[in-house]
């Protein structure tokens, strides 16, 4: 697997707030990274030489999931992510069967279909949403999870409320890779 887990970062909303609630943790690919990887993240071998392996750092990503009481997962580029982290449960001999899953790309496609860019700063600009440190997990988190809340209010705007709608939005567009991954 060409991939590999090098940092988990996730942040907790609630009500249309991103909350105070964290998780992030380096992740020991056991092999040297990338200098393309270093160069793009920041992240250098000695971070993450004392990090736990996938494995652990993932139940702790599960933990904090769980402590949130969330009722699934939000990423931009989502089916990516999820990707990696299947895969990384499969070296393990792990399976998983991902919870509900919403890409900020499939809702930006439903707010303007004509949009084909898949950079998350773009789109926070676009939105007028805070941008934090790029290419760390945390600070792509806190940039998709205020990306996610300005959505839903554009989403809102447009008479849609509840799950349901988000999910008949998502399918009836045919944006819903990340519902299928």
């Amino acid at each position: 697997m060409k991939d590999r887990l090098i940092e988990i970062g996730a942040v907790h909303v609630e009500n249309l707030t991103v909350t105070d609630k964290q998780f992030q943790t380096y992740v020991n690919p056991n092999r040297l990274i990338p200098d393309n990887i270093i160069q793009l993240t920041g992240i250098e071998n000695h971070m993450v030489d004392e990090a736990p392996e996938a494995l652990q750092s993932i139940e702790e990503f599960f933990s904090f999931i769980e402590e949130c009481g969330s009722d699934g997962l939000v990423g931009h580029y989502i089916s990516f992510d999820l990707m990696v982290l299947k895969k990384e449960l499969a070296r393990e001999k792990y399976s998983y069967d991902s919870p509900l899953c919403f890409d900020t790309l499939d809702m930006i496609g439903y707010l303007n279909p004509s949009w084909d860019m898949r950079d998350l700063e773009n789109y926070a600009k676009t939105f007028s949403t805070k941008i934090f440190q790029r290419h760390s997990a945390i600070g792509d988190a806190l940039t998709t999870a205020h990306l996610f809340c300005e959505l839903l209010k554009h989403i809102q705007d447009r008479g849609k409320y509840t799950l349901a709608d988000l999910l008949q939005i998502l399918d009836t567009n045919n944006r819903n890779r990340a519902l299928q991954f």
